[in-house]
C-alpha cells in the first residue's frame, strides 16, 4: 500500500530551500524589472496578463490546442504560469540569506480516456508550446480533434487580495519583517541560544485553458513567516517552532501578529523544559482546535481523494453511502476560506472554487475529484484538481479540510475525560493511504486529568487507524478554527498548499506511544 513518509508528510516551513548570501544581492534580486524578473503581475482577475506579458493570446493558445488535439485525443489543456518569489531568512542575529525565485513555463496535457499524455517547456515561444502539444498528443491515435472556436472566462469567487503583489514591495519592508521577529525571539527569555526566521513571498499568475472553452486566470498570491527558537537550560536543550501563513500581501503582517509569532515560538518551546513524558497505552484522546486538523487531514482526508478510490487503494472505496461516523460528524474540503493557504479561486484544471462535503453526518456522501476521477465516477468535478507547478499533471488533492462544528461545549468534552491526552501541535507522520494507519507525533500537548490541563506532555505519538478513530469520535466541540501555519501537502512528488482545522473533538481511544511504548 502506498504510504506518506516524512518527506512526503504535511511539512511545515521552507526546509530544503536553497540559499545564497544576502547583502547586496537581495537588494537586486528584488528589482524585479532590472533583474529581468519580468513585468509586475499587478492587475486582477481575467485581465489578460499571459497576453500582454507574453504574447499568449487566446489565438496562440486555440492553436496549441489544435496541436495537442491532432492525434485524436479525446481533451486537451493549456496551463500556463509565471511565478515570482523572495525568500529572508535571519540566523546568528542577522538576516544572512536570501534567494529571488522566477518561474515561467506551460504545461501541456492529452486525455484519452483514463490514460495521460503531458509535456511542458519553460519558453513560451509558439514553436516550443507546439512542440510540447506534439509530445503530449503522442498519448492518442486517431482522427484529429477540433479546437474551440471561442473560450468563455470562468465565473469564479475572488478570495484574497488582487490590488497590492510582492512584486511592488521594497526590500527594505521584507528584511524589517524578518528583522524583527528573529529579534523578539532572540531576546525573548534569557536561555534562548538561537533564534532562526524564514519568511517567504511570491506572486504566482497561471491561465488554464482547454479544449472545452473554458478560460480562466488567476493571480494567486503567498506567504509565510516561520519562527523557531532553541533554548537551554541546565544543559538541556529544546527547540521549538510557530509559523503564520496566508494567500494575502504585505497587510498581513501588522506589528501585532509579527509579535505573536516571535512570542509563541518561544513560549512553546520554553514549555518543553517542564515536560513529561506520560505511560503509554490506549486512552483518550482530546484534539485541540485548528492545528490537530493535521490528523483529520492525513488519516482521513487522503483517503477520501478520488483517485486512490478509482484505483481501489483507499480503505473508503467501498464506503460510499455508508455510515462511517456519529450524527454529529460533518467532514467539509473548500477552497472558499478567504486568504488560507488552502483557498482557490480556481483550481488548477479551471473548476471554479467551491464547497465540498465528504461526510453529512456520519454518511460518506463524495469524493474529492479532479477532471479524471469525476468521469470515471460520473459526477461533477469537486475542483481538486491541482498540480505543484505547470511541470506537472494535476491530480485530484485537498485544499482547506475541515470538520465542522458539533453539539458540544469544548469545556463540556474536556471535563468528560478523568485520564487522558490533550494533543495541540503536532509534527512528522507517516500515514497508510490503503488502510489508514497512522503514526503522528505530538508536539505540542498536556495530560488531562479530571476533566483539567495539567503538565505539558513531550516525545509522544499517537498511533491508530483514520477510519477507526472516526467511529470513536464521541463528542465535537462548537469552536472550529482553521489553523494558518504554513501547511504543505506531498503527494507522488508534488508539493501544494492547503488549510486545515477541528472544533475541539473527543476520541474516546488512541494508543499513546510515550514511556515503555
Amino acid at each position: 500500500m502506498p504510504k506518506i513518509g516524512r518527506r512526503d508528510f504535511l511539512k511545515q516551513g521552507a526546509a530544503g530551500f536553497a540559499a545564497v548570501a544576502a547583502g547586496s544581492t537581495l537588494v537586486s534580486a528584488c528589482a524585479h524589472e532590472a533583474a529581468g524578473r519580468g513585468p509586475s503581475i499587478a492587475g486582477g482577475l481575467g485581465t489578460g496578463y499571459f497576453a500582454r506579458s507574453f504574447g499568449v493570446d487566446e489565438d496562440l493558445v486555440r492553436r496549441v490546442i489544435a496541436r495537442a488535439l491532432g492525434k485524436g485525443g479525446d481533451f486537451a489543456e493549456v496551463f500556463v504560469e509565471h511565478k515570482v518569489g523572495d525568500y529572508i531568512e535571519f540566523e546568528d542575529g542577522q538576516v544572512n540569506r536570501a534567494y529571488a525565485q522566477v518561474d515561467l513555463g506551460a504545461g501541456i496535457r492529452v486525455l484519452k480516456g483514463d490514460q495521460t499524455g503531458y509535456a511542458f517547456t519553460e519558453e513560451l515561444a509558439e514553436a516550443s508550446l507546439l512542440a510540447a502539444a506534439d509530445t503530449a498528443a503522442a498519448i492518442a491515435s486517431g482522427s484529429a480533434g477540433k479546437a474551440p472556436g471561442s473560450f468563455a472566462p470562468v465565473q469564479m469567487p475572488r478570495l484574497y487580495e488582487q490590488a497590492q503583489v510582492w512584486i511592488e514591495v521594497p526590500p527594505a519592508r521584507k528584511i524589517g519583517i524578518v528583522s524583527r521577529v528573529g529579534e523578539k525571539v532572540a531576546s525573548g527569555d534569557k536561555s534562548v541560544i538561537k533564534a532562526s526566521v524564514r519568511f517567504w513571498d511570491e506572486d504566482d499568475a497561471v491561465l488554464v485553458a482547454n479544449s472545452d472553452g473554458i478560460w480562466a486566470e488567476d493571480m494567486r498570491p503567498m506567504t509565510f513567516v516561520y519562527a523557531t527558537c532553541s533554548a537551554e537550560k541546565g544543559g538541556r536543550r529544546e527547540t521549538n517552532s510557530y509559523s503564520r501563513s496566508q494567500r494575502a500581501g504585505p497587510g498581513f503582517y501588522p506589528e501585532s501578529l509579527l509579535d505573536k509569532v516571535a512570542a509563541e515560538s518561544v513560549r512553546r518551546t520554553m514549555l518543553l523544559f517542564d515536560a513529561i513524558k506520560p505511560a503509554a497505552g490506549g486512552m483518550p484522546v482530546v484534539l485541540a482546535p485548528a492545528t490537530s486538523g493535521i490528523l483529520l487531514h492525513e488519516a482521513m482526508g487522503h483517503g477520501f481523494e478520488a483517485d486512490f478510490n478509482r484505483k481501489g487503494i483507499s480503505i473508503f472505496s467501498s464506503m460510499m453511502g455508508r455510515k462511517i461516523a456519529a450524527d454529529f460528524v460533518t467532514i467539509v474540503d473548500t477552497a472558499l476560506e478567504p486568504g488560507s493557504r488552502g483557498a482557490l479561486n480556481v483550481d488548477d484544471e479551471g473548476t471554479p472554487g467551491q464547497r465540498t462535503v465528504l461526510v453529512d453526518k456520519g454518511t460518506l456522501v463524495s469524493y474529492l475529484h479532479d477532471r479524471i476521477s469525476a468521469e470515471h465516477f460520473k459526477v461533477p468535478r469537486t475542483g481538486n484538481g491541482r498540480r505543484e507547478d505547470f511541470r506537472c499533471a494535476p491530480l485530484p488533492r485537498m485544499r482547506v479540510t475541515c470538520m465542522e462544528n458539533g453539539p458540544h461545549d469544548p469545556a463540556e468534552i474536556l471535563k468528560s475525560v478523568k485520564k487522558g491526552l490533550y494533543a495541540v501541535d503536532f509534527e512528522n507522520g507517516e500515514v497508510t493511504i490503503g488502510a489508514g494507519d497512522y503514526s503522528f507525533y505530538v508536539k505540542t500537548g498536556y495530560l488531562i486529568e479530571d476533566g483539567r490541563l495539567t503538565a505539558p506532555v513531550k516525545d509522544v505519538n499517537l498511533i491508530g487507524n483514520g477510519p477507526d478513530t472516526l467511529t470513536k469520535v464521541v463528542m465535537v466541540g462548537n469552536d472550529k478554527a482553521i489553523d494558518q501555519g504554513t501547511w504543505t501537502c506531498g503527494k507522488d512528488g508534488q508539493g501544494v498548499p492547503v488549510s486545515l482545522g477541528l472544533p475541539t473533538i473527543k476520541v474516546s481511544e488512541i494508543t499513546v506511544g510515550g514511556v515503555n511504548s
